[in-house]
């Protein structure tokens, strides 16, 4: 099978990552099928991105992702390739990745991110 486009790396333990991701991968169904885009849980492969220099921590906070290419995305960038491949959220990558949007798409998402984080800390969810 080839390697695929998209590799999205999420923390299981988050019940909103969880959900969400769970969300896209039944959206995506033909095409993690066809091998071009995969899911990972963090917490079964805690190691997987140290090469890029992100840790456990790191990636339990923000989503991140590797292209094909051995591209590294992080945080809203993850969410607007996931978008880009997600039949009928194209427009949402649209909007929101636009060079305009983007510097607002990426701090909303670090903001969210921090508070879901302080959250599932708080629950103990590690």
């Amino acid at each position: 099978m080839p390697k695929p486009q998209l590799t999205v790396w999420y923390n299981t333990r988050c019940p909103v990552c969880d959900a969400g991701i769970s969300r896209q991968r039944r959206r995506l169904i033909e095409a993690v099928k066809a091998g071009r885009i995969a899911f990972g849980d963090i917490n079964a492969e805690p190691a997987a991105l140290a090469g890029y220099g992100a840790s456990l921590e790191d990636i339990r906070r923000r989503l991140h992702a590797t292209g094909a290419d051995g591209r590294l995305l992080v945080g809203a960038d993850v969410a607007i390739a996931v978008w880009k491949a997600t039949p009928g959220e194209g427009w949402l990558a649209t909007l929101l990745g636009n060079p305009v949007v983007l510097p607002l798409t990426r701090f909303a998402y670090d903001r969210f991110a921090d508070l879901l984080y302080g959250w599932n800390r708080r629950k103990g969810r590690w």
